[in-house]
């Protein structure tokens, strides 16, 4: 969790490059409340001790006062609507300059983690894992990525330093999916994985030919990933790409074709919040 402070150093700053002008122009030094991390709907709560590190971190950036959090959850728990997440007890001015940083990363995580909770519940029994792609907020990759695995899906890449793989843009500028491998091979350590994006049957036959490890059936129907799938035959890990679990990709219907992996970038392009509010009153 250390790694998340810069994160939450970053916003906090961001929401007050010269200090809470409201607070400090309406509640009196010295005021003390307790405020109460409530839900408003179901589902998969995330971020908690990211909100207790904000309120830490607001002490460390300004001249407020202590404020002792308290949680009644874990990240990973389901919480319903009314259930009080954590409680946050100490000074008001700390409390309300930290209140929005907290509310933001927790009601973002927590929204991924639910995603990613419906998605992996929707393959269960079958041998898919949901992954993540690198679709996440700039700034905010490592709690995205964190929210994924605490929901009970996988990491794909965190970066592009991370791993090796060859898309349509890669192809198109190397000169063919044979030449972006062989390229690929020479150039990486015998430790990396490498991974070929595929639209067709012809070009997963190439592929599969040139040696990758991986390859993704990318915007494939229900019935061509099942052909590729049954092609492949296990000589390589095959990943069901694009537009994941709308339209007519039903991602039991996805799973239930063979693969090994589905990522879906709707995981955290596309997230809606976990509805939190913080509720104080003064002591």
């Amino acid at each position: 969790m250390k790694n998340f402070d810069s994160i939450i150093t970053s916003a906090l700053k961001d929401d007050m490059p010269i200090g809470d002008i409201t607070t400090a122009a309406t509640v009196p030094e010295g005021t003390f409340a307790t405020g109460r991390f409530i839900a408003k709907a179901e589902g998969v709560v995330c971020g908690i001790d990211i909100a207790r590190k904000t309120f830490r971190i607001t002490k460390e950036l300004t001249s407020c006062g202590e404020a002792e959090f308290k949680a009644f959850f874990e990240d990973g728990d389901t919480v319903r609507p009314g259930d009080i997440i954590a409680e946050i007890k100490g000074d008001a001015q700390c409390i309300l300059m930290g209140e929005r940083t907290a509310l933001n990363l927790m009601q973002r995580a927590g929204g991924i983690a639910t995603a990613a909770r419906c998605a992996v519940e929707a393959v269960k029994g079958t041998k898919a894992k949901i992954t993540d792609t690198r679709k996440t907020m700039p700034g905010l990759w490592l709690l995205d990525k964190y929210a994924v695995r605490v929901g009970g899906a996988v990491n794909h890449r965190f970066n592009l330093s991370d791993g090796i793989l060859i898309k349509d843009n890669h192809i198109a500028a190397a000169g063919g999916i044979t030449n972006a491998v062989k390229a690929a091979r020479a150039y990486a350590p015998h430790t990396l994985k490498i991974e070929v994006e595929t639209e067709s049957m012809e070009q997963v036959g190439e592929a599969l030919t040139a040696g990758a490890d991986i390859i993704m059936l990318d915007n494939m129907s229900i019935e061509l990933m099942k052909e590729a799938v049954e092609f492949i035959a296990g000589r390589a890990i095959t990943e069901a790409s694009g537009g994941m679990g709308s339209g007519d990709k039903d991602l039991r219907k996805v799973a239930e074709t063979g693969v090994d992996l589905i990522s879906m970038g709707s995981l955290t392009h596309s997230v809606t919040a976990l509805d939190v509010s913080l509720k104080i009153v003064v002591n």
